[in-house]
């Protein structure tokens, strides 16, 4: 037996790991210069907790590069270095407002020691553990995921999941379920509390990739066209009105506007995506736009959000000019417009602005109004920036992927992400009602903190099967291509069953013995295929080929001139298999063929002889060109043209 061949290299695809590293390494000494800015801006010294901080996330940094060298090596190289940039932004915006809290109770207890005894513990070193608890998630979904197709076989186990982790809090208790007027947690004994609506988008998206993979050619069909757009059919509304029940149901029993709308946001995205689409972006925003404005007009917590965001200025006016004690709205959203207003085009300075004024939710959804503040329209643009990078290379790892429910998956990731992102800062600038969804990274909060890092780690694994290359083929050995060439004609039809597609034998001519068929001709119909109704030396099943010992040996040719010559147990006058598909075509000989044009259209049609050119498909072999074959003469045998030579050699199998 012959030696197999040796194995070819990989192709030389850069992996980009040092550079992640590098670019990840970046990021955290920004995140500490702005720590150390923060610092020097209260007291005029650097944080006692600087150098803890700044070795715990460069420590983040170097587990997650050594993870993704050996889980992902082909992934993306940026998405690691913004997470961690948005991460350790976060951490010094939460540090920053934890010094005014610590101040404050400072102040507080000078006043009042008894009633102010327990000072606050402050966000920062839990957010540093949260963002541990993170990559531990990451390192959970790169090392238990190898291929990000196995999510699909459990399509359906996720969208019920899914459903029950954003659905559990409306069924539970206000007092364990409840906040800010928004039943939305989930909360423990010690204090823990947990988001799950963060954790089933997640499984809400890979089922909403899932199902539109499998139905996105029934949902294309429209039925007719009104106003340039398609019209879908009835039937095929289906999907979007349970999508968009559920939407509608959320907003009713939980009040949370963020929840609802990145929920059937995600899914009418993914609908256009997969369907190319226009009519279902027009109808899901008009249907969620009129379910949201009848729901807002008849739940009292969505109508309370809405007037203030259409009268941003109506609690501080009530505040100033109400008797004490009456119950005035918020004023969060006036707030916050003013600080942006305060921050400018380059801000006040990291620890010189006032964000804590917006209220109880400046290290959630309204820390965004600090980034404005002190760090002012240049320091927002460029955190903007970052987040639509992250965005843009989702969309990127959806484009290179190559399978449907991988690119699906990584637009609803990317759609989503962007969604939260819209959905927070629209609220805080009051382009749309306040929702109190958290931004992502950047806000204090265990749940979201850790949901965006399995986000990070779903597209870390969707860019590594991106990006990754095709496996080398690998050559055989002669060995394992005599057994391929061997099993490829077992399975061929003219073999399995002898005589089952064999066409009548030619009719006998007047001067002797049958003529050949046209198609058994060499050139014609013997390119490795085997002859019907043959017997080899093993029997009628035998694959080998007529005249070879062994399937791989030349098939035996008839030689130019010699078609008269032939007895009816030549073997190449046997007829071959014809192709399914022919039905009772039937091919005439060119001596046949030219008769009739004498007969149809007299003498003087004859053709001339000599070579021709003919529009037809060359053949594999180049020297049996049929484009450059002479014309037979009248009555003669397709084989006979002179000085046509015999194929070279031909052999038996794929």
């Amino acid at each position: 037996m012959s030696a197999a061949p040796p194995r070819p290299e990989e192709p030389l695809i850069p992996k980009r790991r040092n550079t992640e590293l590098l670019l990840s390494l970046f990021a955290v000494a920004i995140a500490m210069f702005a720590y150390a800015n923060v610092g020097l801006a209260d007291n005029g010294k650097l944080p006692a907790g600087m150098w803890g901080y700044g070795a715990g996330l460069a420590a983040v940094v170097v587990v997650a590069n050594l993870l993704i060298r050996y889980a992902a090596p082909y992934a993306d190289p940026l998405f690691l270095p913004l997470a961690i940039f948005l991460n350790g932004i976060g951490l010094v915006l939460i540090h920053r407002l934890d010094i005014y809290d610590s101040e404050t109770f400072a102040a507080l207890h000078k006043v009042d020691p008894v009633k102010y005894h327990t000072a606050p513990t402050g966000s920062t070193t839990n957010q540093l553990m949260f963002t541990a608890l993170g990559i531990i998630g990451l390192a959970c979904v790169l090392l238990m995921v190898k291929d990000h197709r196995i999510l699909q076989r459990y399509a359906y186990i996720s969208m019920v999941a899914g459903l029950f982790l954003v659905a559990v809090p409306a069924v539970l208790p206000a007092s364990i379920s409840s906040a800010n007027g928004a039943k939305s947690w989930i909360r423990f004994p010690g204090g823990v509390s947990i988001q799950p609506a963060e954790f089933g988008k997640l499984l809400l998206v890979s089922f909403f990739a899932a199902f539109l993979m499998a139905k996105r050619d029934a949902l294309r069909v429209a039925s007719r066209r009104v106003f340039g757009l398609n019209i879908p059919r009835g039937r095929d509304m289906g999907p979007i009105a349970v999508c968009w029940v559920l939407a509608m149901l959320i907003l009713v029993f939980e009040t949370d506007l963020g929840v609802s709308l990145m929920f059937f946001g995600a899914f009418v995205v993914l609908l256009y995506i997969a369907t190319e689409r226009t009519s279902w972006l027009v109808f899901g925003v008009t249907a969620f736009i009129g379910g949201a404005v009848f729901i807002a007009e008849t739940v009292p917590h969505v109508q309370q959000r809405v007037n203030n965001w259409l009268h941003p200025f109506n609690g501080e006016i009530c505040a100033a000019t109400a008797p004490a004690g009456t119950h005035c709205p918020s004023d969060q959203i006036s707030q916050s417009i003013y600080g942006f207003a305060t921050g400018g085009i380059f801000g006040k300075g990291l620890d010189q602005g006032r964000p804590w004024l917006v209220g109880f939710a400046k290290n959630a959804d309204f820390i965004l109004v600090t980034v404005g503040e002190e760090l002012g329209m240049v320091g927002l643009f460029a955190l903007m920036m970052v987040y639509t990078l992250f965005v843009m290379r989702g969309f990127k790892t959806a484009l290179l992927i190559r399978d449907n429910y991988g690119k699906l998956l990584a637009a609803g990731l990317s759609v989503t992400f962007a969604l939260q992102v819209f959905i927070t800062a629209g609220g805080v600038m009051r382009v749309i009602p306040l929702t109190g969804l958290p931004m992502p990274f950047l806000a204090a909060g265990g749940s979201a903190l850790v949901a965006n890092w399995v986000v990070v780690a779903l597209l870390i694994r969707l860019s590594d099967s991106a990006r990754r290359p095709l496996p080398p083929a690998i050559p055989l050995s002669d060995d394992e291509l005599r057994a391929m060439r061997l099993a490829a004609a077992q399975r061929m039809p003219s073999n399995a069953v002898p005589g089952r597609h064999a066409q009548p034998a030619a009719p006998q001519g007047p001067d002797g013995p049958p003529r050949p068929h046209p198609l058994a001709q060499p050139g014609l119909g013997q390119s490795g295929l085997g002859q019907t109704g043959l017997s080899g030396p093993g029997g009628p099943g035998d694959p080998t080929p007529p005249g070879a010992s062994e399937a791989t040996q030349a098939m035996p040719v008839r030689p130019a001139g010699a078609a008269g010559s032939a007895g009816a147990g030549d073997p190449t006058q046997a007829v071959p298999a014809q192709p399914r598909g022919y039905g009772e075509q039937t091919m005439m000989r060119a001596g046949e063929a030219t008769q009739a044009i004498q007969t149809t259209s007299g003498p003087d049609s004859e053709p001339e002889q000599g070579p021709t050119e003919s529009y037809t498909p060359v053949f594999e072999d180049e020297e049996d060109d049929v484009r450059t074959r002479q014309t037979p003469a009248p009555g003669a045998t397709p084989g006979d043209a002179p000085g046509r030579p015999g194929p070279s050699e031909r052999r038996y199998g794929p």
